[in-house]
Formats: C-alpha cells, sequence, structure tokens
C-alpha cells in the first residue's frame, strides 16, 4: 500500500481541487446569477484537473521513482489517482449539490426551461442527484484513462 500513497494522494487533491472548484462556480454566482456561463466556465476545469494530474505524476516520478518513470508507471500512477477520483465521485457529487450549492438542479432547470432549451419534464430527469451520479461514474474514468495516457508521455524516461 505504501508504494501508492503518492498516487492515492493525489487522488484525494484531486477531489479537493474539484470541490474547491464547485464553491468558486458557486461565489461567482455560475450557479445562479450567471449560470447562462456555466457550461463555459465548468469546461475551464479541465485546466486545473490536468495540472493535477501533471503534478501527481511528477511527484511520483521524482518521490518514488527517483527521476526514472517508464511510460507505464505514469500511467499506472494516472491510473490509480483516476480510481480514487471515481469511487469517490458519488461523495463528491452529493457533497457538491446538498452542500456547496443546493439550488444548483432547481436554478438549472428553471434557466434552460425558460430560455427554451429543454422541457420541464427534460430538464427534470437531467438535473438530478441521480443522473450526475451515474454521470460521474462514467466521465471521471474516462477522462482520467485520456488524461493519464496523455501526462504519462511527458515524464517517461528518454532513452
Amino acid at each position: 500500500m505504501k508504494k501508492y500513497a503518492i498516487d492515492i494522494k493525489w487522488g484525494f487533491i484531486f477531489i479537493a481541487v474539484t470541490l474547491l472548484w464547485m464553491v468558486l462556480e458557486r461565489l461567482l454566482g455560475f450557479h445562479d446569477q450567471n449560470i447562462e456561463l456555466h457550461t463555459i466556465v465548468t469546461n475551464l476545469f479541465f485546466f486545473p484537473a490536468v495540472a493535477v494530474y501533471v503534478f501527481g505524476i511528477r511527484d511520483k516520478k521524482k518521490n518514488f521513482y527517483q527521476d526514472e518513470m517508464t511510460y507505464f508507471r505514469g500511467f499506472k500512477t494516472g491510473l490509480i489517482m483516476t480510481l480514487v477520483v471515481t469511487v469517490f465521485s458519488p461523495l463528491t457529487q452529493i457533497l457538491t449539490v446538498e452542500v456547496i450549492t443546493p439550488h444548483y438542479f432547481s436554478n438549472m432547470i428553471n434557466f434552460v426551461v425558460e430560455s427554451g432549451k429543454m422541457t420541464q419534464i427534460q430538464a427534470e430527469q437531467y438535473f438530478n442527484l441521480k443522473n450526475y451520479t451515474l454521470q460521474t461514474l462514467v466521465f471521471s474514468p474516462l477522462m482520467g484513462l485520456v488524461t493519464a495516457a496523455v501526462v504519462a508521455v511527458f515524464f517517461k524516461e528518454k532513452k
């Protein structure tokens, strides 16, 4: 278990960064008065997400592999980070919509219905905890795998 401590630590750092991003979105009004910009702003999370993977894999390379890392080792580090993020994604989602921004779903439903993007029924079927939790259980591992695969390329030893 000790050999995975760095990977697990960075998985939890990713979760913390995700929750901080949600707090920032809420404080800046992207879950209520500026909700029309939410989709754009939430996609910007790509940058801190990739940065966490970069820092996590770099930490593992430097402090566990003494700067000698193969592609597979870097990818494996990213996979373990992804596993931590995925396992805790339902809890992260619950904390987001129940604690950080409890009116997000009702605000988003009102916005998409009033703007004519969805009907009331469509919006209620899409914007709810069950659907968002399912989405994160699918999206987290897919994006984590892709991110780990790409970031690991930059940390492998050059022969």
